[in-house]
């Protein structure tokens, strides 16, 4: 009995040696496990206990020798430290070393980071490679966080030396805005705010939702080759542009009004400042009729109709160039007409020579329809066009109700909008009403004449309805001054 109980005891202590001894690698493999920067080194091994043990963990799996590796895992380390005690763990796996792991996991790439929530193996969450801690940290919060975690005061956003994107909405909970906060979350290294609120809506003028990027800059543009793209597809259609010359003695003082009054205007109107001494911008001056001699002076112009305004003062201070802007908001500015001379005799060639003090007197007259090409001299488009705008004249010659003309688009106003490149080609209809009719089609002369009389008999019925609604009102105005006038003298 004695050698019995003997035996038992010596098995019994040969078994918690055993488990002791098993479980001792266990306890050094988490301990080994954990690096001092409080990022988890995770292999095949453990890979499993952790995903069980932390309800969010973030995974990098790296390449040792890969700089970008080096990168993402300092971003790590610096983004651990911060979430020490939450319930988000870092870690990594050196996939040089485990293979077999991330085959198992389906990581093809290095520099991948999968997000495993509540232990799930299968359906990682994959997270946008950050540039810092920051963009970690920040990727989390939008992830897991609110959509109030976006809204930020809007005036920072504006101060701001970085890149905002800032969402104008009126209702928070549309599918715009959603897909604002998703694209928010897949870019956390870019600054996200909205706001939904009027008062700030209003400020910039919205009335619909909007999307706008806010960076800090010098409030107006210096107009280059590497801006230019940046300013014609500017959201914002109002421009003033100063055309100066930067070698003058009074550059900095000018500059610095044309800046100071860009702040008021800001999303209401553009600034862009031209250099006038730089031969690159010879054709913008060209469009706007700007001499080298005349600078500095200032432009207003919207994108949409081309109409320019001019500045009608010698003082370019804050205030004048305030007063201006807001003029030119208001509809009160006056445009002022950019005109050749009338060249003599230009009616008595079959193909008239417009220019910006005839092209709306003869090209709205309600008896004639009238064919104008609009040209630029520089163009070789425009020049290859000349011959069959002289075939079409000489094909209408016999047609007093039809009238060929052009006009130099570079060197005269143009009050409305060709809506495309050019040479454009217009039909004014023989109507009251000021219409203008784009041609788009083959440029030919039999397709010329196909389009002509086409427009010319639509043109032919809405004058009769012109003339018929224009005869009733001339005879209920008259109705009305005699019903007005019988009850004068009634009352006398």
């Amino acid at each position: 009995m004695r050698k019995l109980l003997l035996l038992l005891g010596l098995t019994a202590f040969c078994l918690c040696a055993f488990v002791a001894a098993d479980e001792q690698p266990n306890r050094q493999a988490d301990k080994s496990s954990l690096k001092e920067d409080g990022v988890l080194q995770l292999k095949k091994g453990n890979f499993n206990r952790a995903l069980r043990k932390y309800k969010q963990l973030l995974v990098h799996f790296y390449a040792p020798l890969s700089g970008e590796g080096h990168r993402i895992s300092a971003a790590f380390e610096g983004a651990a430290a911060e979430l020490k005690g939450s319930e988000v763990k870092l870690a990594v796996v050196d996939v040089t070393k485990e293979k077999e792991l991330a085959k198992e996991l389906n990581v093809t790439g290095f520099a991948t980071i999968l997000l495993y929530i509540s232990g799930d193996k299968l359906n990682p969450v994959p997270c946008p490679v950050p540039q810092s801690s920051a963009s970690i940290l920040t990727w989390l919060k939008r992830r897991s966080g609110s959509a109030d975690d976006l809204i930020a005061d809007l005036s920072q956003s504006e101060a701001s030396e970085e890149l905002t994107v800032v969402g104008f909405f009126k209702e928070l909970n549309s599918e715009y805005v959603q897909m604002f906060y998703a694209a928010a979350t897949d870019l956390p290294d870019i600054n996200f705010a909205v706001t939904q609120n009027n008062d700030v809506i209003s400020k910039y003028g919205f009335t619909h939702d909007v999307v706008l990027l806010f960076k800090k800059m010098e409030p107006a543009t210096e107009y280059t080759g590497e801006t230019s793209t940046q300013i014609l597809s500017s959201p914002v259609l109002n421009h003033a542009l100063l055309f100066v010359n930067t070698s003058s003695a009074d550059f900095k003082e000018i500059h610095s009004a044309f800046n100071s009054a860009a702040e008021a205007f800001r999303l209401k109107m553009l600034f862009v400042w031209v250099n006038v001494d730089e031969p690159r911008n010879g054709r913008l001056m060209e469009y706007f009729h700007v001499r080298e001699f005349e600078a500095p002076l200032i432009r207003m112009v919207n994108l949409t109709d081309h109409v320019t305004y001019h500045l009608p003062s010698d003082t370019l201070d804050v205030q004048t160039i305030k007063t201006f802007c807001q003029s030119y908001l208001d509809g009160k500015a006056k445009p002022k007409m950019q005109s050749e001379p009338i060249p003599e005799g230009w009616d008595t060639q079959p193909v008239k020579e417009l220019v910006g003090m005839t092209l709306e007197k003869v090209g709205f007259n309600p008896d004639n329809t009238v064919f104008v090409m609009f040209y630029l001299p520089y163009s070789p488009e425009s020049h290859a066009l000349f011959p069959l705008w002289e075939e079409l004249a000489e094909a209408l010659k016999e047609r007093e109700d039809v009238v060929v003309a052009r006009i130099d688009a570079s060197a005269n106003d143009i009050h409305m909008s060709m809506q495309g490149a050019y040479p454009s080609l217009c039909l004014f209809p023989a109507l009251h009403a000021e219409r203008v009719v784009v041609y788009n089609g083959k440029r030919k002369v039999k397709d010329l004449l196909k389009f002509l009389d086409k427009e010319m008999k639509k043109a032919k019925k809405d004058r009769v309805k012109e003339d018929e609604d224009r005869r009733k009102y001339i005879e209920a105005a008259k109705a009305e001054e005699a019903k007005q006038a019988n009850q004068t003298k009634d009352e006398l």
